[in-house]
């Protein structure tokens, strides 16, 4: 069986360097520790600002918003950019699978992805696929081009992001390209979360 660790903490929020070095603590604590796979949260690169409206109200945007956004947007990360290939570089070095809740940015758009890295390199993506509520002001709408199971050396793993849990085709489309470790990067820290994920494990065996 392989042995995973979840890893339960914050983003340094605007400073992906200073993420990207706690990023690179946990992952060696893990493969110190025999993990074979380490999960993070939602949006652990790039930040999940909760609380923050960006300044956002029906029909207009504040001046101050707009340079926080800016910050935020800065932070993000691309798909085959240097942070990216720090943490393939890092997953390689460990020997372990890196499964990452990120801010991508691609173009102007900024998304809430997943990324996915094995110790022979960077597997691909999952974007979400439909931002919560005022997510939806700061994150593009995932095209459903990005639902992958990869087959890897620990099993089959994919995942659904935070209330993607929710979405019951998701779910089943997971399932049937018989996903076998089943991730769910969230911020959701309700105690009605564990009951979701033992549904989910229960529905999907």
């Amino acid at each position: 069986m392989p042995k995973i660790a979840i890893i339960q903490a914050g983003t340094v929020l605007y400073d992906k360097s200073g993420t990207l070095e706690k990023v690179k603590n946990y992952v060696e604590e893990a493969a110190e520790n025999g993990a074979d796979l380490v999960l993070f949260p939602e949006a652990f690169i790039g930040g999940y600002p909760k609380w923050n409206n960006f300044g956002i109200t029906m029909g207009t945007r504040t001046p101050e918003g707009r340079k926080e956004f800016k910050r935020y947007f800065e932070n993000a990360i691309e798909e085959n950019g240097e942070e990216s290939k720090f943490i393939e570089s890092l997953a390689s070095q460990k020997n372990i699978h890196i499964v990452i809740g990120v801010v991508e940015r691609e173009a102007s758009t900024l998304y809430c992805s997943i990324f996915f890295y094995s110790p022979d390199g960077y597997l691909g993506k999952h974007r979400k696929l439909l931002p919560t509520a005022l997510e939806r002001c700061v994150w593009g709408q995932g095209d459903g081009s990005t639902m992958p199971v990869f087959s890897t050396s620990v099993g089959r793993i994919g995942g659904a992001i935070c209330w993607e849990n929710y979405m019951p085709l998701y779910r089943m489309t997971l399932y049937s390209k018989e996903i076998q470790i089943y991730l769910a990067p969230t911020v959701d820290d309700r105690d009605v979360w564990l009951s979701t994920m033992r549904t989910i494990a229960l529905e999907g065996r």
